[in-house]
């Protein structure tokens, strides 16, 4: 039988002879209740790491029942969790849209169309208004991030909507 153990947890020697003492217990515990499936040296791991988040509320005397709960619980919630994302595999998944045929069809070309657009550019141009339209950086930050001024990525902005313009038709961004 364990001797006991008087100190408070969160202490590192404590702390750690409680690790030494549990650990493989704990392990062998969950592999021969569930197997590889849970994952036990993970469960085990996540265990330790609550203990010594809650290390001021469990005593050292009530550590091993701590532990075997919480990596029961977490074994259980993983395997919950699991059979939830079976169900949902096995469950049909809508293959349809609501939307026009003719749309689809004209969004997937029209997406064709501005790749080819985009690759026209040169990479200067291509990284400006990018960086403009896509991540929503002002000229300035583009500038900064660019080591240019705020006039060359302007230009670089307004010739690459210019050259878009010229390939596509119908072309706008805000």
């Amino acid at each position: 039988m364990p001797k006991k153990l008087n100190h408070t947890i969160c202490e590192k020697q404590v702390f750690e002879r409680v690790y030494n003492m549990y650990s493989k217990d704990l392990h062998d515990f969950l592999y021969y209740k569930y197997g590889t499936r849970v994952n036990p040296n993970d469960k085990v791991q996540d265990a330790f790491i609550k203990l010594w988040h809650n290390c001021k509320r469990v005593t050292a005397d009530k550590a091993k029942s701590f532990l075997f709960t919480v990596a029961n619980n977490m074994a259980l919630n993983d395997i919950k969790h699991q059979k939830v994302v079976l169900n949902y595999q096995n469950n049909p998944q809508k293959n349809h849209t609501n939307e026009h045929p003719e749309f689809i069809m004209e969004h997937s070309e029209f997406l064709e169309k501005y790749k080819n657009a985009l690759s026209n550019l040169s990479q200067e141009q291509r990284v400006a208004f990018l960086l403009n339209k896509v991540e929503r950086k002002s000229h300035s930050e583009i500038a900064d991030q660019l080591g240019v001024t705020k006039k060359v990525v302007e230009y670089r902005i307004y010739s690459a909507f210019s050259k878009m313009k010229e390939t596509l038709e119908n072309f706008n961004i805000k």
